[in-house]
């Protein structure tokens, strides 16, 4: 298993394209997209248009490098930490990651705090 890690000027997304190589035993089941041709094969191609698709706009000068899973290799992504979790503890940062993100399809948030008045 590799991770790979995001930040500010980088952005990581897994994608088997021969088949659907997925870190089950880490991430539960892959979701139905993961495995579909579609997916497999625009996440090469066009990896910003699969990524906004799934609501992740990113920068135009936020590098994108796409990570190929086989059935030797499987590729986790270290998602970015969010602005303002500076004082969070690791157990409460690891609540905010999602199987998405783990993937590269989305990125972690930080909890919105405050309320209306």
């Amino acid at each position: 298993m590799v991770v790979v890690e995001n930040g500010p000027k980088l952005h990581n997304i897994v994608v088997c394209t021969l088949c659907s190589c997925y870190p089950w035993p880490v991430l539960g089941l892959p979701p139905v997209w993961y495995k579909s041709a579609p997916y497999r094969s625009r996440a090469v191609i066009d990896p910003r248009g699969v990524l906004r698709e799934f609501g992740l706009e990113l920068a135009e000068d936020v590098e994108i490098r796409v990570w190929d899973s086989t059935a030797e290799v499987r590729y986790l992504v270290l998602p970015e930490r969010p602005a303002g979790t500076e004082k969070m503890s690791e157990e409460e940062l690891a609540a905010l990651v999602s199987r998405d993100a783990m993937v590269g399809v989305a990125k972690v948030t930080a909890p919105q705090t405050g309320g209306k008045a």
